[in-house]
């Protein structure tokens, strides 16, 4: 049975860790945790996350309609992208939404977070493309933000912040830093010049691990097969549709009607490559909390 008082307890946590993180400023951004269906908490409106106590918690149905919350204490009016992910995913625990600066600083001037410059962002995320903006509290934003659902756990919000999503709070929480971590060394990378993409043998070998270790979420790795001598983290799998086809940063075609297709599961490594790998993916599964 879900302790919800331990949930919130986790929410003010989280709250914690983004603000000392300059995650967010002020009282800037939210998230929430479904605990049964139809059941949601989330945190409030117009508070810094990062003085936040468990009475702060506001609890919400799929619709974002309050169920139950303190006086003084409402859900931010954002709630409505958060229903939009667990309506179409539900698979989904848990959505962060937060303005990490480097991420947010890719997200106001239209670049897509899509070059494969390191082991762990090429595994954990593969690629984080840009929802065109909307305005705030409107059913704009999950509106753009539905089509980019069935295809990645993790998006830049365009002249807004970022979003992830997850399992479980802790993992949506760890995209959201994953994301930022990615963004701020691809910032520093072309300040000296330029970072030295992976080849194409590379991320498949990368998307290999991720499939042997049958991570939970959406990716790259489990929509294509890497055809034609290109990569998701240059296409994104824009065959998919024409509206995936205009995703900022996706213009190529590679996968046809092989796209809905999951990837076969990964073959063994060749002999030469398996301390390679086993090195990489001792580093990524540290990262991203497993064992």
């Amino acid at each position: 049975m879900v302790n919800e008082f331990e949930i919130k307890k986790q929410l003010c946590d989280i709250g914690k860790r983004i603000y000392n993180r300059n995650m967010v400023a002020a009282n800037d951004g939210n998230f929430s945790v479904k605990i049964a269906e139809n059941e949601y908490l989330c945190t409030p409106t117009g508070v810094s996350k990062g003085f936040m106590t468990p009475e702060f918690i506001c609890k919400v149905d799929g619709k974002g309609n309050v169920i139950q919350a303190n006086p003084g204490f409402k859900p931010s009016s954002e709630i409505k992208m958060h229903m939009r992910v667990y309506e179409k995913r539900p698979d989904v625990g848990s959505v962060v939404h937060a303005h990490p600066i480097y991420a947010t600083s890719f997200a106001i001037a239209g670049i897509p977070l899509t070059q494969p410059i390191m082991p762990e962002a090429v595994i954990a995320l593969g690629c984080v493309p840009i929802a065109e903006y909307g305005t705030p509290s409107t059913m704009e934003i999950p509106d753009n933000l539905e089509k980019y659902l069935p295809y990645f756990d993790a998006v830049l919000l365009e002249n807004h912040g970022a979003l992830t999503w997850s399992t479980d709070l802790n993992a949506a929480y760890m995209k959201m830093e994953s994301v930022e971590f990615y963004a701020q060394l691809l910032y520093q990378t072309k300040l000296l010049g330029g970072p030295k993409e992976f080849d194409k043998e590379n991320i498949e070998k990368l998307y290999a691990i991720r499939r042997k270790f049958g991570m939970p979420g959406k990716h790259p790795a489990s929509l294509c097969l890497n055809k034609d001598g290109k990569n998701c983290h240059n296409c994104g799998g824009a065959c998919h549709n024409d509206d995936y086809k205009q995703f900022p940063g996706y213009q190529y075609d590679f996968v046809g009607k092989d796209c809905d297709k999951e990837a076969a599961p990964a073959e063994a490594p060749a002999n030469n490559d398996a301390e390679l790998v086993a090195q990489i993916t001792k580093q990524v599964m540290a990262q991203l909390g497993l064992k």
